[in-house]
Parts: structure tokens; sequence; C-alpha cells
């Protein structure tokens, strides 16, 4: 999977993610970004400790292929009881490859959290084929039957700049904070226009796609965090996907924009 940053961040946490840092190097709308996540490289970076009991909905998503020991691979959410949404990057291996995990704030602690494995999955057709559409749905094989669920972003113009988001995540930290712990940081967006210059020969796609982070860099999402949720005001708004590098200047995470692709997702959760 190829994932954040430079890859696609949402993959990286297996094998690609991001590019952040595992070299993966899928660019967003190309037929190859992110088709394999790249190793748990990077967790959020510049943030602080967060507490899966504040955010229930906030799933880590493990993979037998994962280089980690603990099998990070990507992060989730939690939008039915029986249905994560995540990154398309990083759901190209089989189904029953896949754990998703809920409630495990140190993934080196597997006595804690509730698991379920996965008994299929949809990922946009459009993924690969077009820019943006790095999104997909995984269905439990056991409901997470009980636990807080996030709904999806539906207007468009949610992703106004200066708009106070936040990113959760169990990748990469670059040395900002321990490893496969569940941190957070917000990540203001910072609007199309940006992203549009910034990352002019990588394929942003405003249609599509959130440009949320800093101008001077320092805190971002990064391999491993691919597929997790960008958060604004109670509702899934973005879904982690890619970007060059982790925490640089100039190069702020791009996330998959929900109220784009929200009638097929909620179409997928319904079903």
């Amino acid at each position: 999977m190829t994932g954040r940053k430079q890859l696609v961040r949402a993959a990286l946490a297996a094998g690609v993610l991001t590019v952040a840092s595992l070299g993966a190097v899928a660019v967003a709308g190309s037929a190859t970004a992110a088709q394999a996540p790249d190793g748990p490289k990077t967790r959020i970076v510049g943030g602080t400790i967060a507490h899966t009991v504040d955010t229930p909905w906030a799933i880590q998503l493990s993979n037998t292929g994962s280089p980690d020991p603990t099998g990070e691979w990507c992060g989730a959410t939690l939008v039915a009881a029986n249905k994560i949404v995540t990154a398309a990057h990083c759901s190209q291996e089989p189904a029953s490859t896949y754990t998703a995990i809920q409630g495990r704030d140190a993934l080196s602690d597997p006595s804690t959290g509730k698991e379920s494995a996965i008994s299929s999955i949809w990922v946009d057709p459009q993924y690969g084929k077009a820019p943006g559409h790095d999104v997909a749905v995984m269905t439990l094989a056991t409901p997470f039957d009980g636990v807080p669920t996030l709904t999806l972003e539906t207007d468009k113009a949610a992703d106004a700049a200066g708009a106070a988001s936040v990113v959760y995540g169990w990748g990469e930290t670059e040395g900002t904070g321990p490893a496969n712990t569940f941190q957070k940081v917000d990540v203001p967006v910072l609007g199309d226009a940006y992203c549009q210059k910034a990352y002019a020969s990588e394929g942003y796609t405003a249609d599509g796609e959130i440009c949320a982070g800093y101008d001077e860099g320092g805190k971002d999402s990064c391999q491993g965090d691919s597929g997790g949720p960008l958060v604004l005001d109670g509702r899934l708004f973005g879904v982690v996907s890619w970007g060059v590098g982790c925490a640089d200047a100039g190069n702020p995470g791009v996330y998959a924009e929900v109220a784009t692709y929200a009638a097929d997702l909620q179409a997928q959760i319904d079903s």
C-alpha cells in the first residue's frame, strides 16, 4: 500500500503508507499509488497522547503482512457497529489478513481492547483510475456493538481554509512521541489553493481531497496513520491519504474528502 506523503499515507502503515518513510513512493492520483502499505513507519508527528476511551470510534487496522511486531498497518473509523471506513490504499490485501482493533491505546498491550476479523472489503472502484477516491469500507465479522460511531461529513463546503480539524493515529512520530501509541494533532485546513500549488506535480485534486496542516511544518500525520480519521465538529471529515514526507515545511498532509464520497460510503455502510 502506498501511503502518506509522497506516497500515500494510508498505506504507510503496512508498507508504503505515506511516503512517509517507508519508501513507498506512489503518488496520489497515479494508478499505482498506494497499492501496498509501507511498514509501520510513522505515527502522528508533533502531537499529543490521546485515549481511545475519548474517541472509541478510532480503529487500528492490523495486517499479517506488516513488518511491525504489533501488526500495525493503518487506521480506520467505526461508522456503524459492523463497518469501518479506511483508505483504499490500505485495503489491497485479502480480507482474511486484516484485524480491526478497538480500544487499544498501546499496540504493545494485546490484553486491552476488542478485536474483529474482516469479512469483506469494498474499495472505491475509481481508486487508481482517477485522482482521489482513496476510500474503502470494511465489514467486521464481529460487530463492535455498543461502541459509539462517527457520522460522515456530507457538506463539501466544510473544508474552508482555517477549519480546525484533528487527526488521530498510531503511526510514525519521527521521535516526537512514543511508538505504536495512540496520538492526535490539530491540523487546520489550509485550503485547496494551497495544496494545488504545493503539489502541482503530485496530482492533488480539489474535487475529493483536503489539504490540512501548517505551512511551517512540525505537525502532521505520517506513515502508519493512513486510513485514519481526520475529524471536524464531531464528524468524519477526512481519511488520511498521502503527502510528501511528514511534517515538512510546505508539504502538508492530504486527506480524502469524506463529503465527496459520502453517498457511496453510506450505501456501503447501510448494505
